[in-house]
């Protein structure tokens, strides 16, 4: 007979998350575990076909294979469902309910291992920087293994005991009827072993606090909120346990002239009141340098250039963003009276074609004209 399909199965949708999967496999597993159903030789069967889908389904690497080939991918692989038994479905249904005290006592009696605690380092950049990239020192506190004991925890010339209350598993198991449930050992707290003679430099407890300092390769394009992973660079683990890994997150220091949206960049362009009505060029600074921008003749206030190519390489590739300038027509200040006075000439000798020279100015104040009237009217 053909297998079902792993995600009929446990009723559970294709894009469904490994926490949505274990609750479905849960709920299968409490209805059809062979303690509650002796002598239920098809409740044994499904409670089978539910453990295999959730051994598939929870792996990331035989999740895949799945997806794509289908049961047949995963025979040719060898990555099919294997065997198990009822504790060892039990262990996995309760054990991300009680955290990692369940699962040690059934694979052998060995030591448990704990992987490192992950770590984060938040690393302020100029844009600058976050453009071309940079190499940056960090230096931030950890938990790393202690030289003198090696990590045992047991001083020099000493070792750990194997825990004579959970014989090295880390665990000890309670039952209460069809539960089996496995709790971390209260003597070694899930070490598996008792350290009678504990290292003084950390003690006992095979991890030290210190300060470690790193150089950290920031590559090109990177934006706010981008992440550096460095494997291994976390706490170190316990028992043997890998270490953790080091997240440096990524803060770009706000930019005096440009602003940042992605890959492009934007900045206002400052230009007299000359060179807006007659035009001209203009110097703009790029982060490759300045570069001239011509200006046409009666450019308004708040108009838009684009520099093409002038942004930002981006850090998971694709084209060069591109730099926007947008132009502000400077008002002029500090004038003397010569200069005041050649402004008023210049006012009134628009006085009579002010339509033609102020088509902004004309369209506004015929609006403002019929606002008036719908009012009186």
């Amino acid at each position: 007979m053909s297998k079902r399909d792993y995600y009929k199965v446990l009723d559970v949708a294709r894009t469904a998350t490994e926490a949505e999967i274990k609750k479905a496999y849960r709920r299968l597993a409490m209805k059809y575990h062979p303690d509650r159903n002796p002598n239920d030789a098809e409740a044994e069967e499904k409670f089978k076909e539910a453990k295999e889908a959730y051994e598939v389904l929870t792996d990331a690497q035989k999740r895949a294979i799945y997806d794509q080939h289908g049961h047949d991918g995963l025979a040719a692989r060898g990555g099919g469902g294997g065997g198990f038994s009822a504790s060892d479905a039990f262990s996995d249904i309760f054990g991300d309910v009680f955290g990692d005290i369940f699962g040690g006592g059934r694979r052998g009696g060995r030591q448990q291992v704990f992987r490192g605690a992950d770590l984060r380092y938040d690393l302020e950049l100029d844009l600058e920087q976050a453009v071309f990239g940079h190499s940056a020192d960090i230096e931030f506190t950890t938990l790393a293994e202690c030289e003198p004991c090696s990590g045992s925890g047991a001083a020099p010339g000493s070792k750990p005991v194997t825990c004579d209350t959970c014989n090295g598993a880390g665990q000890v198991r309670m039952q209460q009827g069809f539960f089996a449930v496995q709790q971390t050992c209260p003597r070694c707290k899930g070490r598996g072993q008792i350290v009678s003679q504990p290292c003084d430099s950390c003690l006992g407890q095979g991890r030290i606090r210190q300060k470690k300092n790193l150089n950290v390769k920031v590559p090109q394009g990177v934006d706010n909120g981008d992440r550096i992973r460095l494997t291994g660079e976390g706490e170190a683990g316990r028992n043997g346990g890998p270490p953790g890994d080091l997240y440096v997150e990524i803060r770009v220091r706000e930019h005096p002239i440009f602003e940042r949206d992605g890959s492009h960049l934007s900045c206002e362009v400052p230009v007299s009141f000359t060179t807006a009505t007659l035009g001209g060029t203009v110097e703009v600074p790029t982060l490759g340098g300045n570069v001239e921008l011509k200006v046409p003749s009666e450019t308004q206030s708040g108009r838009v250039f684009r520099l093409r190519e002038k942004g930002v390489k981006p850090v998971r590739g694709g084209p060069t963003g591109d730099l926007f300038c947008r132009v502000v027509v400077e008002t002029p200040v500090n004038l003397t009276e010569e200069q005041k006075e050649l402004l008023r000439a210049f006012d009134a000798s628009m006085q009579n074609s002010r339509r033609s020279h102020s088509p902004r100015e004309s369209t506004w104040l015929d609006g403002v004209k019929r606002f008036f009237d719908t009012i009186r009217n």
